[in-house]
């Protein structure tokens, strides 16, 4: 018997973005959302401090039974997460919440290369601030003229720790400002969790401090705002009988897959981030969009972006202490924001405390063995000094064949091609990659210079971090999937939001990017609904 659900606004995936769209929508409008989930409801906060300590003792997976087996990528996946639960990837976000810089926006109009966003830092900003307030996020503001921003974050920054503040000494000696990474762990009791206590666990946050989803849409359901349906895939959207708008959506629920389900809204709003997102469209395909909906630029999976990190280790000429809040860094955007240059090279620069190298062992560099009190006197002598953790994530331009693509060999327990992932970069910045890693690597050596350490063991990652594209956003139809709001081109009532629609992944960790472009997109969704 087919199962028939009805609402006005449902959104496909359940993890931050989701988060952020729902609870806006909610908080203003009058309406009906439904959340559809395929993975699990991992609502497990009583367990959590035993799935920690399983995870510290043995190495487990803290969020058990968080993915489906067959729903894996292929190919080049890097930066990807197999999380498929309430939540998303953001159950095991770290926490990191910098914001992009103006200059992401700007490309073209600055630098003559890649494309600009069709919105600007400016316009993003009071979304970015939304964001923020609603993740809860602590930091302090860097120099106004490379860390802007219209208001004050809404709590204080983690303190720094000795070792932070001894580190920011030493990386100020070089004449570069650095202040403390923005966080989104309370400092103070914030929405109904709790403070941080700095337990550098924060893959998995026994006490709250840590903004995570599930939180938020636990909120939502004790406040009966939304409705929430787990384990049900959604396998492809379907046109509305005449028409470009999106009528239905065919689900499969994994507990009765013989029962056939059909989900209808008047808005459809695809938050299942830079895999599942474009991969669904794709799926959709049907004799009017045989490419995949919303897909008559050809660019629905394409433009696949990340950025590629660059980290180095400098043996200090004094002494720290590691292992309070390992997780806290310094962050400055100085190198984000460089002005007309001849080549393009842009990135962050952050710095850790590290005990790489300094921790006990039992055999010396010659291989002989150190044993009792010899071993002792070894790690004693070589604790006199501290090591810092330097690392860049430096702007990558996509190529339009950095692409999700459908492997039509490799397929789920319901037919379903999945998708293969190829990250390539644009040939601008293929062009640079060794010229910008030298420049990092060169930067790396003045800071140890200026500061009377030793640099060592520097290498640049392979993969990209902090992964989007898929559906980028523009003005132009022909260059782009989806507008500034995150609304499709091709059809009035569907709606991408988050990863897949970034242009570029520039410099930072995305999480308050994402946040406030879901914010935005909800903006726009709800003014098809009454006021609150």
């Amino acid at each position: 018997m087919k199962r028939i659900i009805e609402s006005d606004v449902c959104i496909v995936g359940a993890g931050m973005t989701a988060a952020m769209v729902a609870e806006k929508l909610t908080d203003e409008r009058e309406l009906d959302v439904l959340v559809v989930e395929a993975g699990n409801p991992i609502f497990n906060y009583d367990d959590r401090f035993e799935l920690r300590r399983r995870w510290i003792a043995y190495g487990e997976n803290p969020w058990p039974d968080d993915h489906i087996e067959d729903q894996t990528p292929l190919g080049t996946a890097h930066g990807f997460s197999r999380t498929m639960a309430v939540g998303g990837l953001a159950l095991h976000y770290g926490g990191a919440s910098p914001r992009y810089s103006p200059e992401d926006f700007r490309l073209r109009s600055l630098y003559g290369i890649g494309d600009d966003w069709p919105i600007t830092y400016e316009e993003l900003d009071p979304f970015y601030q939304e964001a923020e307030e609603r993740m809860g996020v602590a930091g302090e503001q860097g120099p106004p003229e490379l860390d802007p921003r219209s208001k004050p974050y809404p709590m204080p920054a983690i303190p720094r720790s000795y070792n932070l503040e001894r580190l920011r000494e030493w990386g100020e000696s070089w004449g570069v400002p650095f202040w403390t990474n923005p966080q989104a762990k309370n400092t103070v009791p914030y929405r109904g969790r709790g403070v941080c206590c700095r337990l550098d666990t924060c893959n998995i946050c026994p006490v709250g401090a840590r903004y995570s989803p599930d939180y938020t849409f636990r909120d939502l359901l004790e406040k009966g705002r939304i409705e929430l349906i787990t384990r049900t895939l959604v396998r492809r959207l379907v046109l509305a009988a005449g028409s470009d708008r999106i009528g239905h959506a065919v689900g499969v629920d994994r507990d009765s897959p013989d029962d056939p389900m059909e989900i209808r809204a008047r808005t459809f709003v695809l938050a299942a981030g830079y895999v599942w997102s474009p991969h669904l469209l794709l799926l959709s395909a049907e004799s009017r969009y045989p490419e995949g909906l919303a897909n008559r630029s050809g660019l629905v999976g394409k433009y696949l972006a990340g950025h590629r990190a660059v980290t180095g280790y400098v043996d200090l000429p004094f002494a720290l202490y590691p292992g309070m809040n390992a997780h806290n860094s310094l962050l400055s955007k100085k190198f984000q924001r460089p002005g007309p240059v001849d080549r393009y090279v842009r990135h962050d620069f952050r710095i850790w405390e590290a005990s790489s190298g300094d921790e006990g062992r039992i055999r010396d560099d010659s291989g002989r063995a150190l044993l009792g009190d010899e071993g002792l006197a070894d790690w004693r002598e070589r604790a006199k000094t501290g090591t810092a953790r330097l690392r860049c994530y430096y702007d990558v331009l996509p190529a339009r064949e950095s692409a999700l693509t459908l492997d039509r060999g490799t397929r789920n327990r319901w037919g379903d091609p999945m998708p293969r992932l190829d990250f390539r970069d644009g040939e601008e910045s293929a062009a640079l990659r060794g010229a910008t890693e030298e420049r990092i690597r060169s930067l790396f050596e003045d800071l140890a210079r200026a500061g009377s350490g030793t640099l060592r063991g520097v290498r640049a990652s392979e993969g990209k971090e902090h992964p989007g594209g898929g559906c980028r956003m523009g003005d132009d139809p022909a260059s782009s999937v989806v507008d500034a709001y995150g609304r499709s081109h091709d059809h009035e009532n569907l709606f991408v939001v988050g990863a897949p629609t970034l242009v570029t992944a520039g410099c930072n960790n995305s999480a308050p990017t994402l946040g406030a472009l879901g914010l935005l997109a909800a903006s726009k969704i709800g003014e098809e609904f009454p006021a609150r």
